[in-house]
């Protein structure tokens, strides 16, 4: 009898190690209505965002007075948000309307490969952006020396390459964990803590992984950020000119603003203890990160910037001169 027990116990053991082939993701659980409210607010502001950045693209590549490291590195933060959002939102689409949706695992492990790259890469291309305006502010004699187009080139590439690297190691040891069920990820897309949280495996090393790729990610980009941005604080406030203090002031003030959103929210999300936030409130952060920062950018960048407005005006100006001879 005890020898049938304890087959059947192994039997059901086995039975329930049995990997998932997909996961089911709920997304919010709340009343039609307030499902088809958030669908229609995701679809204005998804489509602000793809607008907004990819103007801002345009309007960097084609504009001769945006020709500069300071408009190069924004567009490439605008290419960022457009792969954040892209890769996130039209999923989330379809789980606001069907109450929930299923994924693929290899379709989550992709989200997650392309969420994580988009996240990493914006913290190497926000931490070039604030040398960039150091360089600018602090030495202004050697700017145009150092920030070369040769040099920018490369930095943006290392900036992509380098998040592209470090996410492929982490997103390989989260694939290879054991997934055995329940196969239900309450959340709005396949983030690390929620999939971490439905594995059935020892997590302890993916977790101390993640811990030490965030040095080079997150820890040494913020601890290049705070001191550039206090040195240049400080360069400003030795400008004896209040006009000319305000306008080198406002050459960086929207870069700072953007940096202020990103890592708050990026802090807020991750490293807040999660003990006192509910799931409802973690959604609704993630949310806030994934949607709605890429969609305040390049708002904060165009309606902060004169050149930018210049630029639009001539585009304007060109295209309504070419269709009225």
């Amino acid at each position: 009898m005890d020898i049938i027990c304890s087959l059947s116990l192994l039997f059901i053991q086995e039975n329930n190690m049995t990997e998932v082939s997909n996961f089911f993701l709920l997304g919010f659980q709340c009343s039609q209505n307030i499902r088809i409210f958030l669908f229609c607010l995701l679809l204005v502001v998804y489509c602000g965002t793809i607008c907004g950045n990819l103007l801002i693209i345009t309007l960097v590549s084609t504009s001769k007075n945006l020709h500069t490291p300071m408009y190069f590195f924004i567009s490439q933060l605008s290419i960022s948000d457009i792969l954040l959002t892209t890769n996130i939102v039209p999923n989330m689409f379809h789980i606001l309307l069907k109450n929930g949706g299923t994924i693929t695992f290899i379709g989550c492990m992709t989200q997650f490969y392309f969420f994580s790259t988009s996240v990493a890469s914006e913290c190497f291309l926000l931490t070039v952006m604030s040398y960039d305006r150091y360089v600018a502010i602090c030495n202004p004699l050697r700017y145009s020396s150092i920030m070369t187009s040769g040099h920018c080139m490369k930095l943006s590439i290392a900036c992509w390459l380098v998040g592209f690297s470090l996410i492929l190691i982490n997103v390989f040891t989260v694939s290879n964990l054991n997934f055995c069920g329940p196969n239900t990820i309450d959340h709005l897309f396949c983030d690390f803590l929620p999939l971490v949280g439905i594995s059935c495996s020892d997590t302890f090393i993916v977790k101390l992984e993640v811990m030490l790729l965030s040095i080079p990610s997150v820890i040494v980009p913020v601890m290049i950020i705070i001191p550039s941005y206090a040195k240049i604080v400080f360069t400003i406030l030795k400008i004896p000119s209040n006009i000319n203090r305000q306008k080198v002031f406002s050459t960086c003030s929207s870069h700072l603003i953007v940096v202020s959103i990103f890592y708050g929210t990026l802090f807020t999300v991750y490293v807040v203890p999660t003990q006192g936030k509910t799931l409802t409130m973690s959604k609704i952060l993630s949310l806030l990160y994934t949607v709605f920062t890429p969609f305040i950018n390049p708002v904060i960048y165009s309606l902060r910037n004169k050149d930018i407005w210049k630029a639009v005006q001539e585009t304007l100006i060109e295209h309504t001169c070419c269709h009225n001879p």
